[in-house]
């Protein structure tokens, strides 16, 4: 097994690296304050090629790998979390299904705009009354000619208000259940698209998360992803690729509020010598290093698998269940370390304790992402010889 990594992988992760401790980290917390989405480091991140990691350059993209992905993500979320959620929400949710599930005509109208960043990408997927449950979803969609109407109130759109392009998941008719649903791809920019004012939400609070209301939206009939009937399909394939991003948000997350740790720990002095001279810390931190690595490379080598072909149902769950439950456990470890004044906004870690918090929530709630891993292990059993 090689551990080595390509030149063109060390050159991401290096670049990424640098430019999110020289233009994302500095600036994290006054935009945490504010709320205001940083549309000028998106435009960079355009220039950097990083809105558009995984699509070929024959389309605007950067054609990199998704192991290379993976490491943009975690140092992006290492400098500011909020603006990597935009990031792999545009490349992986919306992107990587019009890639790999629609037309000819579409990635070549759609795509290369969205690779450049000239253009930020979501997807619609939540629902007021649905969100694990695929199968719930009530956004309906009906034929009119060479067009699809698209009616129905979606829930926690990240991206919501600053992205044109997203892919919708509605259904034709809710007694379906998952055989009804169909994926489309959306402009956003039109009158029948309605985005509500923002969530005041407890971290991640620079990237924009509105409900959006649709009443007769447009979708082109060639805006189809796949066939209809399978967007259910879609929807778990793009959730496992996007699953592996979320994991390394986590990792970034984890990695910030490690970062922060140590160097308290080093320069806080309490009976006589640097609290990390004392057991109680010093421990608790090889504990923290040491479960942030497990995490790290079980998210690498899902987006390993993923590059491989392979189906990664299984893994990407597992990645994004220890990812984000390890990202939580050391930003609260930091917190602590910190003592009093890790309860104050003045320390970054208050920050990154409450930015972790949502990564067991999204795109699959931990309990989700056990019930996922429960049922391969199942299938597993049940295929596996006597």
């Amino acid at each position: 097994m090689d551990f080595e990594l390509s030149e063109q992988q060390r050159m991401v992760r290096d670049m990424v690296r640098e430019f999110a401790a020289e233009q994302l980290r500095p600036g994290a917390g006054a935009r945490d304050e504010s709320g205001e989405f940083p549309h000028e480091i998106f435009k960079e991140l355009g220039g950097l090629g990083l809105l558009g990691m995984l699509v070929p350059e024959e389309l605007g993209g950067a054609g990199m790998d998704a192991l290379s992905y993976i490491f943009a993500i975690e140092e992006i979320a290492r400098g500011d979390a909020s603006v990597a959620v935009g990031v792999s929400v545009t490349n992986s949710v919306c992107q990587w299904p019009i890639l790999h599930f629609g037309s000819d005509e579409l990635k070549r109208r759609v795509l290369p705009a969205l690779a450049r960043g000239e253009e930020l990408g979501g997807i619609m997927l939540t629902e007021p009354e649905a969100g694990s449950d695929l199968g719930s979803l009530r956004t309906s969609y009906r034929r009119d000619g060479d067009r699809f109407l698209l009616n129905g109130a979606k829930a926690w759109i990240t991206n919501a208000g600053v992205a044109r392009r997203f892919v919708v998941l509605a259904t034709r008719d809710a007694k379906l259940g998952a055989k009804g649903v169909s994926a489309f791809v959306l402009d956003a920019e039109q009158p029948g698209v309605h985005v509500h004012q923002p969530e005041k939400k407890m971290g991640l609070r620079s990237s924009k998360t509105s409900m959006v209301t649709l009443e007769d939206a447009v979708v082109p009939a060639g805006d189809l992803l796949g066939e209809e009937g399978q967007g259910f399909r879609i929807a778990l394939a793009t959730l496992d690729h996007s699953r592996i991003g979320i994991a390394a948000q986590s990792l970034g997350i984890g990695q910030a509020a490690m970062d922060e740790a140590l160097r308290y720990a080093k320069e806080r002095v309490q009976f006589g010598k640097p609290i990390i001279d004392h057991q109680a810390i010093g421990f608790r931190l090889a504990d923290m290093n040491t479960e942030l690595e497990a995490a790290r490379w079980l998210t690498y080598r899902a987006a390993w698998l993923s590059e491989q072909g392979v189906r990664t149902t299984r893994s990407s769950a597992e990645a994004k269940l220890l990812a984000s439950e390890t990202a939580n456990r050391i930003v609260a470890l930091a917190v602590q370390v910190h003592g009093g004044y890790g309860y104050s906004r003045e320390y970054a870690v208050e920050r990154l304790y409450r930015e972790a918090r949502v990564t067991t929530i999204y795109e699959g709630t931990s309990e989700v992402q056990r019930m996922v891993i429960a049922r391969a292990l199942k299938e597993l059993a049940t295929t596996a010889p006597a």
